[in-house]
């Protein structure tokens, strides 16, 4: 059974940095595709990045310059560095994992979920 778990969240100044942690279980990892995303109440998800095995990323405009995906392959952990946020960056934050490979940040492709860790930016 796939398990994936956020960390990281919190809250922060705009300007402001987060680093956003999510351990994975019960999958293959380091061939694993992995993404993030975000989602305010009331509001679609949205996705934020995604990475490849091989650490390809793809990012959604609004995050570009500023957030970093990455991932640690002997840990089973997946990142989400965010520097200079702002206060629409505040939203429940998610990692996830694909249905099939490929890198994309349409959550549609993904199929395990992790519970969330939320971001409050102040502005």
């Amino acid at each position: 059974q796939v398990q994936l778990v956020e960390s990281g969240g919190g809250s922060v100044q705009a300007g402001g940095s987060l680093r956003l942690s999510c351990a994975a279980s019960g999958l293959t990892y380091r061939s694993a595709y992995m993404g993030w995303f975000r989602q305010i109440p009331g509001k679609e998800r949205e996705g934020v990045a995604a990475i490849t095995p091989n650490d390809g990323a793809t990012y959604a405009d609004a995050v570009k310059g500023r957030f970093t995906i990455s991932r640690d392959n002997a840990k089973n952990t997946l990142y989400l560095q965010m520097n200079s946020l702002k206060p629409e960056d505040s939203a429940m934050y998610y990692c996830a994992s694909t249905r099939f490979p490929g890198l994309t940040i349409d959550e549609r492709s993904y199929k395990n979920w992790g519970q969330g860790t939320q971001v409050t930016v102040a502005s």
